[in-house]
């Protein structure tokens, strides 16, 4: 334990975790992660599913062309088919280029979804492995529900498929199913019994519906993994994926009993979580570790006191370790250009100067209603003005009356596929009557499912920001909106959610491992 590893970062943020329901994103948004997940320095970006669909291929093929340190990888089945179309994205990466390939290999999984002998899942791993190591060396496979299997056979594959050529072999918790000691004499097991366990590198890869991802993660890495496959915030199936924040910052903050490293710049970690947040729509709960509004709030006295004293009473880490500026600039409307792109960048925002006289203009009249500019009021209007799906429906104006003693009522006038479009009704509330418009106007008849309201920041100046989640047919998605005006901020939000779910009904194949 005295000498230190270095521990592969894999972030599956724009595989795995745009499965997370209403999560998905278009290729320019995966691009604006990727790049941010470059300057966070990680070892492998996994960029997508390339065999899902048109979009899912182009989104990788995309981020192969353009991210240039680190590793790409592409998931697909253990098939010659899937991966022939991987490596038709995945090349442009060149020898950065990594094939992600996998199958089931516990009896319930093989019996059941496969209904294949394990000889037969063997002898199609081996094939699909060989076929990778045709075009790269770097070659990963994953034994799917690989907690759930028999040790020996586990074992068996894993040696396996190392013989065929596999140089990182992962072993995911795909149901969340395991518990540290538990997924620890995995591992263990692995090492010891796999005799050609040496000539590839142990990845895990779990899931958090016990809560327990990143706990089995550091297990994971105690037991001899080299690579932890995460996600920014933890966003992912289900429960979610491990927190790449949280493993990675445990690592660093623990070094008296892990003495492992990463390569990360973490001082683009909050950065990151804000970006994708902003992207997806997907609010981080405010006691979330690392990255939570309240993960460096103290309002106990004697915790106060003590960090007044000396910070390290109550923190274990500090603000700055991971891009929390708590020096910051605050931002007016005698604010001027330069302050406002630097402050831009800061927040991990890197835009073209198009972009930035959009986000400049809004922020301008943003800045006349308000005394003082927030970092949530500029991820709002960063939201708003740029990181938009293509709108296929358009908000022009409404106009909403309300009362004790009239009956809700909404006027709205909406842009729909180029065409203007006016319609008045009433509803049980001011926002139930603006929805009822909508539905009327774009003839989409989207189930609500949930809706919140919030203030971004304090004061009553604050812009409220509205959350959306619809159900189109089973495919459900995000949609956000923010105003000073709450009404509007909610039809925005609604329209934002109608967006995304016409981009996204073309695009709408998952797989997880």
């Amino acid at each position: 334990m005295s000498k230190s590893k270095t521990i592969r970062i894999f972030d599956t943020t724009l595989r795995d975790g745009e499965q997370s329901p209403g999560a998905s994103m278009n290729i320019e948004e995966k691009l604006r992660i990727a790049s941010q997940l470059e300057k966070l320095n990680v070892d492998v970006i996994e960029a997508g599913f390339p065999i899902a669909s048109e979009g899912d291929f182009e989104a990788v093929r995309k981020v192969a062309q353009t991210i240039k340190g680190p590793q790409i990888a592409g998931l697909c089945r253990a098939s010659v088919m899937d991966i022939d179309r991987a490596w038709d994205a995945l090349k442009f990466a060149g020898e950065r280029a990594r094939i992600h390939t996998f199958i089931a290999t516990s009896d319930i999984h093989m019996e059941r979804k496969l209904k294949m002998a394990p000889e037969k899942v063997k002898e199609t791993a081996v094939k699909a492995v060989k076929h990778a190591a045709a075009y790269t060396s770097n070659v990963e496979f994953s034994c799917e529900d690989a907690v759930r299997t028999r040790l020996d056979f586990l074992a068996e594959m894993v040696e396996a498929v190392i013989e065929a050529g596999a140089t990182t072999i992962n072993i995911p918790d795909t149901v969340g199913y395991a518990i540290p000691f538990e997924f620890y004499n995995i591992i263990k097991y692995l090492k010891d019994n796999v005799k050609n366990i040496d000539k590839a590198v142990l990845s895990v890869h779990c899931h958090n519906d016990l809560g327990l991802a990143v706990a089995n993660s550091l297990a994971a890495i105690q037991a001899g993994a080299g690579q932890v496959e995460c996600t920014i915030n933890g966003i992912g199936e289900r429960a979610g994926n491990c927190s790449l924040e949280e493993v990675v910052m445990a690592l660093r903050t623990r070094q008296d009993i892990m003495p492992y490293t990463t390569g990360l710049n973490t001082e683009f970690i909050y950065g990151t979580s804000r970006l994708l947040s902003t992207i997806t729509g997907i609010v981080v709960q405010p006691n979330k570790a690392v990255v939570g509004a309240n993960a460096f709030a103290h309002e106990a006295g004697i915790h106060q006191h003590g960090v007044l004293m000396d910070k390290e009473t109550y923190e274990i880490m500090t603000p700055e370790s991971i891009g929390l500026n708590t020096n910051k600039l605050v931002l007016g409307k005698h604010s001027g250009r330069h302050a406002f792109v630097a402050r831009l960048k800061e927040l991990g925002y890197d835009l073209s100067k198009d972009d930035i006289e959009k986000a400049f203009v809004r922020f301008k009249a943003l800045a006349d209603k308000k005394k003082e500019i927030f970092d949530e009021d500029l991820d709002a209007i960063v939201a708003d003005e740029i990181i938009r799906i293509p709108e296929a429906v358009k908000l022009l104006q409404m106009n909403v009356s309300s009362g004790s003693f009239a009956a809700p009522t909404a006027t709205v006038e909406l842009e729909v596929h180029g065409k203007r479009k006016k319609a008045a009704m009433m509803g049980d509330g001011p926002v139930d009557a603006t929805f009822k418009a909508i539905k009327k106007l774009t003839r989409m008849q989207p189930r609500l499912i949930n809706f919140s309201v919030g203030s971004i920041t304090g004061g009553t100046d604050a812009q409220g920001e509205c959350t959306v989640r619809l159900d189109f047919d089973g495919h459900e998605v995000l949609g956000q909106g923010a105003h000073s005006d709450i009404i509007v901020a909610s039809a925005k939000a609604f329209i934002n959610a109608l967006n995304k779910g016409l981009s996204a009904a073309e695009r709408s194949s998952r797989v997880e491992i």
